[in-house]
């Protein structure tokens, strides 16, 4: 067994003789003391946190001395210096002892901060859920379904008079029937429009004004049919006469 162990032992023995020499203290109605809370923990450890990043700042002082020191002893006083030299190195091992415990100590505040942070969170949603237990519990389900039926009634009445009140008054047209005597008019219109001759201008136009140029006559073409028409009555007569 270890040093450490046996003193660790015989400290735990000689306090349980100290302060509970006899179980009839239990008895008589003392009761052992609980484990600290979260809050005491936390508050613990950011103290002890708080002076061993007091003991670094005085281990680097001391460690920046004992260089000076060195420096200043050198050849001159070779005992002195090495002295010094001994000392900066556990002052080093200290320095680097006391940042591995605060590594540790720093890990378990946060352990403890997150853990009382889900305390508080899962004591608060418990409360919230006692609190939605107790306002459904004044819920009727089949209030809620009446409700709901009488809602949607509501609604379907204030359609029906939007519906009422936007249908036009008086007759009601067939579109299509509208359509097709639309459809008639314009063919009659355009059957009129076809039929009309457009009217010959009366008005003389001022013969001054237009260039004189000669037509080609038509009388001789007229001429020439009539005289050879004239010939062939003369024959069909003589041709009668000599029949006769």
């Amino acid at each position: 067994m270890s040093k450490i162990s046996k003193l660790f032992k015989g400290s735990s023995s000689s306090n349980s003789s100290s302060h509970y020499p006899s179980s009839s203290k239990s008895k008589h109605g003392h009761r052992s003391r609980t484990g600290p809370t979260p809050q005491e923990a936390i508050h613990k450890l950011r103290e002890t946190e708080a002076m061993l990043a007091k003991k670094q700042d005085f281990l680097e002082n001391k460690i920046e001395q004992e260089i000076m020191i060195a420096k200043k002893n050198g050849l001159k006083n070779k005992r002195a210096a090495l002295q010094a030299l001994k000392r900066k190195k556990r002052f080093e091992q200290q320095l680097t002892q006391i940042d591995g415990t605060l590594s540790t100590i720093e890990f378990q505040r946060e352990a403890l901060e997150n853990a009382n942070t889900n305390t508080e969170v899962l004591k608060t949603m418990g409360y919230a859920a006692k609190a939605i237990k107790g306002v459904h519990q004044n819920m009727d389900l089949d209030k809620i379904d009446s409700l709901m039926q009488d809602i949607t009634e509501s609604q379907e009445v204030a359609q029906e008079i939007c519906d009422a009140i936007s249908r036009p008054f008086g007759d009601a047209f067939d579109e299509d029937e509208l359509l097709a005597e639309l459809a008639e008019l314009e063919l009659e219109e355009s059957m009129t429009n076809m039929g009309r001759v457009p009217s010959v201008p009366t008005a003389k136009l001022p013969t001054s004004k237009l260039p004189t140029a000669k037509l080609p006559s038509t009388r001789p073409s007229q001429r020439t049919p009539s005289k050879k028409r004239a010939e062939d009555d003369d024959d069909m007569q003589m041709l009668a006469a000599w029949a006769v």
